[in-house]
């Protein structure tokens, strides 16, 4: 059965910025603070490396119940037994990955227009990652989109959207009028000094409690 995600604070990882001597303790510290899924995206690694970290990750991401989404690798996700994966533009079409990883897995997507959005959701997208709203310094090639045409995303399409680039604490509240479902984060949890503290004022902003 696919799980129910609450998409509301969704973290990226990444090795390179992160403040803690292991991922896995860079996720677990997140996830305290109130990740509700986890999408492992380490692009500088061989094939075994991802799979050893994505075994090692999901060992925590299962003790708290979280989903752990894999970035691209569809055979790393079918590999560990991961709850599904995030596609962008370039990867293997959505269909292609529906059909090798089942009905019962989460496949995300990337969009930036309307016109991508709707086309994902026709394709069978659960969710997409909508973006560069605020700008990024963790990602090339990305197209800057505005809050309203976020807002307008995320109208068109009935799956739940995850705005994504640049999000900090400063600005994680201005999402708050998009309507979207949540957000996605690098450096401004996995590159703080207290991660579970970073990822519990990114939530208490975004919710605007």
């Amino acid at each position: 059965m696919k799980p129910d995600i609450d998409y509301t604070l969704y973290l990226c990882t990444d090795r390179n910025i992160m403040t803690t001597e292991t991922i896995e303790e860079s996720v677990e510290l997140a996830i305290k603070g109130g990740v509700s899924v986890v999408q492992l995206r380490e692009k500088e690694c061989s094939s075994r490396e991802f799979y050893e970290m994505a075994k090692a990750v999901k060992t925590i991401t299962d003790a708290y119940e979280v989903p752990l989404l894999i970035n691209d690798r569809i055979d790393i996700a079918l590999a560990v037994g991961a709850d599904g994966v995030h596609l962008g533009q370039s990867d293997l079409p959505l269909d292609a990955a529906r059909n090798l990883l089942g009905a019962d897995k989460i496949v995300g997507a990337t969009a930036n227009t309307v016109e991508l959005a709707q086309k994902a959701w026709r394709e069978g997208a659960d969710y997409l990652g909508v973006g560069d709203v605020f700008g990024t310094t963790t990602k090339a090639d990305t197209r800057h989109i505005t809050l309203e045409e976020l807002k307008e995303i995320k109208e068109s399409v009935p799956i739940p959207i995850v705005a994504i680039g640049g999000v900090n604490e400063d600005n994680i509240a201005l999402l708050r009028e998009t309507g979207v479902d949540g957000a996605a984060v690098i450096s401004a949890i996995v590159g703080q000094k207290d991660i579970t503290a970073a990822a519990e004022e990114l939530i208490s902003n975004f919710r605007g409690a």
